[in-house]
């Protein structure tokens, strides 16, 4: 298939498809007439790319998993150098949702200051400190 059609199956761009293969991170194959060709495996990629895009994942944090795909693995997450970089990640969102929780506490306190009204707990929180869903 063509780039178009790929950026079209793959919910992207041709421009993304272009910067994904500046990266590495696509094969480009070109046609006799110099035209890009794609599979379904390069598919496979993207949709590996797009996935971990949504979930904040940055490009270079895709690479393990595109890797272990081209691999021939059936799951890019199916490499140890992917579930490190899921270890990572977690660890990474964990320390964001600490932070979080320090700056809603310190605001709700501030609130309950001007107010003289305070604030109740978040009824959805993360972390298990006290008084908190686990």
């Amino acid at each position: 298939m063509r780039i178009g059609e790929l950026a079209e199956r793959a919910g992207t761009t041709a421009r993304a498809l272009r910067y994904y293969e500046s990266l590495g991170l696509l094969p480009a194959r070109r046609a006799e007439n110099g035209h890009r060709t794609y599979d379904e495996d390069d598919l496979r990629l993207l949709e590996q790319i797009r996935t971990l895009q949504d979930f904040g994942f940055g490009l270079e944090e895709t690479r393990p998993f595109v890797e272990c795909l081209r691999a021939g693995h059936p799951a890019g997450d199916s490499c140890s150098a992917s579930v490190a970089v899921y270890r990572r990640k977690l660890a990474e969102l964990d320390e964001l949702i600490g932070r979080l929780h320090s700056v809603r506490d310190e605001v709700a306190a501030r609130l309950a200051l001007a107010t003289g009204v305070p604030e109740p707990r978040c009824a959805f929180e993360f972390g298990g400190r006290e008084g908190e869903a686990e």
